[in-house]
């Protein structure tokens, strides 16, 4: 099986260390080197101008469906040219009173070339399929929509 780690790392940089107050903003050095700004979601405290975990799941599911799709596209011979999304993740809370992620809408526009270009209803169908092996996805408690837009 395959294993993923990355290194967070947070220090407090304020004098005191209210729950009010505290300085949210943290690292996050994943595999490849590369270092993301993170705090918490603004509504939460955290700067704006760097990334929060809610917009990182995002980020990661839509990233995942992405690659799923790709990947069943190229196995069916279909060429894709151009795969764009404008997910959201509504915050909401479960059955305990917790909040949670609880809606992540993904909304992708795909663009193909080639002598097979699918009809609406085929890549419909390659995002149910997609949908259905995204390892981030099946990884998810959260409701998942997908709204294809073409």
């Amino acid at each position: 099986m395959s294993h993923f780690s990355i290194h967070l790392d947070w220090r407090r940089t304020t004098p005191d260390f209210d729950h009010k107050t505290f300085d949210r903003s943290h690292i996050w050095r994943l595999a490849g080197g590369q270092i993301v700004q993170g705090s918490a979601a603004p509504d939460y405290a955290g700067n704006p101008n760097m990334s929060n975990p809610e917009e990182a799941l995002l980020a990661s599911l839509s990233s995942c469906h992405m690659l799923t799709f790709l990947t069943i596209a190229a196995l069916k011979r279909l060429v894709v040219d151009h795969y764009e999304d404008e997910p959201t993740a509504e915050l909401g809370k479960n059955a305990k009173g917790k909040m949670m992620v609880a809606r992540l809408t993904l909304r992708p526009r795909v663009t193909f070339s080639g002598d097979a270009i699918p009809d609406a209803a085929t890549v419909q169908e390659l995002h149910r399929k997609a949908k259905e092996n995204c390892f981030v996805g099946n990884s998810l408690l959260s409701e998942m929509i997908l709204e294809p837009r073409f």
